[in-house]
């Protein structure tokens, strides 16, 4: 059963980003993208908190705040990635966390330099560079890089949250500050950019982003809260696969061979990277 909420989330993360580069085609700011997604969560979250009478007051202020800047910065770029590349591309880019905490971990994290851990990095990116080769164009590129670059501040998020766990934060609690980092973003970012041209369907996807982002959050926090946490690691990565045919259907995205391999070594390489750690989880 639990398998089958990290099947929706994920579902639900492919169905978010679709939605993020609807409203870019319809006016909306990127701005406005990331308000509508973090919104529903701080409200959500702050009523439940207020009738369970639950704390807000974090363990860890310091841990938030870099668990924010990171999160907050790949949320941004994996957003500009996905407006600017196809849904498919920027999903696989936004996947690669695994491969720089595998990165990490080889180069400064102590762990022993294994054959699987290091098959995992040269798979990843020889799996990112098939993504990218011919099918991305010119004036794609610095979309491509942000993409990349939103899976590098994504592991270290990753990581962030994984000392928040151990100091004993609760999920809703890292959830909600997030959340209000994400808000507090995009303030900023309406103060300096504007509220947006978007017309009706550019509001209804904004929507869209908030409604497909909430559930499939809730979605994924029950599934690595209730099930196996390998399992559920490894199903994240149907989002890829759920992104690519939305692409298709929607987009009418034309995925060549050469792009599938690239996507099933990304695939690959993040099975072998997260099987690896949690295999050796005081190597992590």
């Amino acid at each position: 059963m639990q398998a089958l909420w990290m099947l929706v989330a994920s579902a639900m993360f492919a169905v978010m980003g679709s939605f993020v580069k609807l409203g870019t085609e319809h006016g909306a700011s990127l701005p406005q993208i990331v308000l509508f997604r973090g919104l529903p969560s701080v409200i959500l979250l702050l009523l439940w908190a207020r009738a369970a009478r639950q704390s807000i007051v974090p363990t860890s202020w310091k841990l938030h705040l870099w668990r924010n800047v990171s999160g907050v910065s790949s949320m941004w770029l994996g957003f500009f990635a996905i407006a600017h590349l196809p849904l498919a591309t920027a999903t696989s880019l936004n996947y690669t966390a695994p491969l720089f905490i595998a990165c990490w971990m080889l180069g400064w994290g102590g762990t022993q330099r294994d054959p699987v851990r290091i098959a995992s990095v040269a798979l990843g990116f020889l799996g990112v560079i098939t993504v990218l080769r011919p099918s991305i164009t010119d004036d794609q590129w610095l979309a491509a890089l942000l993409g990349l670059c939103a899976g590098a501040m994504s592991a270290v998020a990753m990581l962030q949250i994984r000392q928040l766990g151990r100091i004993g934060e609760p999920e809703w609690r890292t959830v909600l500050f997030f959340s209000v980092g994400v808000c507090l973003s995009s303030a900023i970012g309406l103060l300096l950019e504007g509220w947006g041209r978007a017309d009706l369907e550019g509001y209804l996807a904004l929507l869209g982003v908030g409604a497909a982002g909430l559930f499939g959050q809730l979605a994924m926090t029950r599934a690595f809260g209730h099930g196996s946490a390998l399992l559920t690691a490894a199903l994240q990565y149907t989002t890829i696969i759920f992104a690519a045919l939305i692409g298709m259907g929607v987009w009418n995205d034309h995925l060549d061979t050469l792009a599938w391999m690239g996507m099933g070594l990304i695939i690959l390489a993040g099975l072998l990277s997260v099987w690896r750690t949690m295999r050796d989880p005081a190597g992590a």
